[in-house]
């Protein structure tokens, strides 16, 4: 049994989570709630939760405030957030779980099921430094990316990521001098993720770190080679908007 705590200033909220918890999440056990930040910190070092479902914004304090005080943080945390898309960004890069009002009954079950999971990882406080870190850098590209690989979550330099490539129902990320990562995510999450003005779907099976591209092969649609001497087919209704991203001319392929 997961033992958790809700954080949450609205009651009408409180009252309608913990009805979906009871009825969708029978794992989950409610050891308490707390309306602000000041009773949050309070109800958390009392209780010794597993798992916290915490707003963003309340009186006396924010939910990060709250973890702040509290680190090391040793529990999971599942967000309520109205963030812009920025930090909205820099929680999936940082592997961090957030929930958007009006809560749905999918999201949290399968939040709820990756938070069992990582309960047992016990790597929170690592995934909220990273976070911290990124929304530090939301006015450019944020640096690391948070990846669920079989054995727990890996963070690299977005920077290093060199392609990816579909298999399966899973993804191979490709890292510089560090070899591949197989994650259970699908290639369509990662290329919504990645900077658009770096990464590019040149197949249905690769997207690609155009920084890391060293030649181009002619061809239908061609073939693009990359720096660590993998060769990616190229769709050939990609083709014409690839040629343009690497400030090629249509004569040149």
């Amino acid at each position: 049994m997961i033992k958790a705590v809700i954080v949450e200033d609205e009651p009408s909220n409180v009252v309608i989570l913990e009805g979906m918890i009871q009825d969708f999440c029978p794992n989950v056990s409610i050891l308490g709630k707390a309306a602000n930040a000041l009773k949050a910190e309070a109800l958390i070092r009392e209780t010794n939760p597993d798992l916290v479902f915490m707003d963003v914004e309340m009186p006396y304090g924010s939910g990060f405030d709250v973890l702040d005080k509290l680190k090391p943080v040793d529990f999971e945390v599942i967000f309520f957030t109205a963030f812009n898309d920025y930090a909205l960004r820099a929680f999936r890069y940082s592997a961090l779980d957030y929930l958007l009002k009006p809560v749905s009954i999918i999201e949290l079950k399968d939040a709820v099921g990756r938070a069992e999971r990582n309960i047992r990882l016990k790597n929170f406080d690592q995934r909220l430094d990273v976070f911290f870190d990124n929304m530090k850098k939301l006015s450019s590209d944020i640096p690391k990316i948070g990846l669920p690989g079989k054995s727990g979550i890996v963070f690299v330099p977005v920077s290093d990521v060199m392609y990816i490539e579909a298999s399966r129902g899973y993804t191979h990320i490709f890292i510089k001098d560090k070899g591949k990562i197989t994650s259970s995510k699908n290639i369509s999450e990662y290329e919504a993720l990645l900077p658009g003005n770096k990464f590019y779907r040149a197949h249905h099976s690769y997207l690609i770190n155009l920084a890391y591209v060293s030649g181009y092969q002619r061809g239908r649609g061609g073939f693009i080679e990359l720096e660590d001497g993998a060769v990616i087919e190229v769709a050939v209704r990609r083709k014409e908007e690839l040629m343009i991203r690497l400030g090629l001319s249509s004569n040149d392929g």
